[in-house]
């Protein structure tokens, strides 16, 4: 398995990672040894890409418009708020 610096992947390449991995441990043609890294690499790149979603969700900021035409900005609402 090519390793990569999971530390400056993107978050587009860590997906598609992921997706190949899931896809390989869906298949049921890959031995235990190899089915227990392929997974632990997989539970790497989920939380990159998790932590990428939430620094992204981070930096949105909702934008209104008053009535006057002021301009403000609040910071995206999140479920865990």
């Amino acid at each position: 398995m090519k390793e990569i610096n999971l530390q400056k992947i993107s978050f587009e390449d860590a997906l598609a990672q992921l997706e190949n991995l899931v896809r390989e441990l869906e298949s049921g043609k890959i031995k235990l040894d190899d089915a227990v890294e392929v997974y632990e690499r997989a539970t790497a790149l989920k939380k990159i890409c998790q932590d990428k979603l939430k620094a992204a969700q981070l930096k949105i900021e909702k934008i209104n418009v008053a009535a006057d035409g002021t301009v403000s900005g609040e910071l995206f609402a999140t479920d865990e708020e």
